[in-house]
């Protein structure tokens, strides 16, 4: 099975910066695409990045472009988040989807983490 756990989120002033790591485990080919998502309350669940775990091909959507870098080691991925603004506030996970899914479309993800609460205030 594949098993995800993020760290790494916290309270960051508004134009700051933050690193989330979600450490992975399992069948590589349950991994083939991984994916961040971020649900704030009243909102649906948005992706904000995510990559082909071969090949390297990544995927943001434009309210992230140019401020979230999405990238991977050999057991972890990683977000990295510059320019924090308040609007991205929310628990942000990390999910798993087969290969050749629709990056940024939820259903598509068959695994999660627990999530990691980033608050970003002003």
């Amino acid at each position: 099975q594949v098993q995800l756990v993020e760290s790494g989120g916290g309270l960051v002033q508004a134009g700051g910066s933050l690193r989330l790591s979600c450490a992975t485990s399992g069948e590589t080919f349950s991994r083939s695409v991984m994916g961040w998502f971020r649900q704030a309350p009243g909102k649906e669940r948005e992706c904000v990045g995510a990559i082909r775990w071969y090949g390297g091909n990544t995927y943001y959507p434009d309210s992230v472009k140019g401020r979230f870098t999405i990238s991977r080691d050999n057991a972890k991925v990683y977000l990295q988040m510059n320019s924090l603004k308040p609007e991205d506030t929310a628990i942000y996970y990390c999910a798993t989807a087969p290969f050749g899914s629709t990056s940024y479309v939820a259903r598509e993800y068959i695994y999660w983490g627990q999530g990691t609460q980033v608050t970003v205030s002003s």
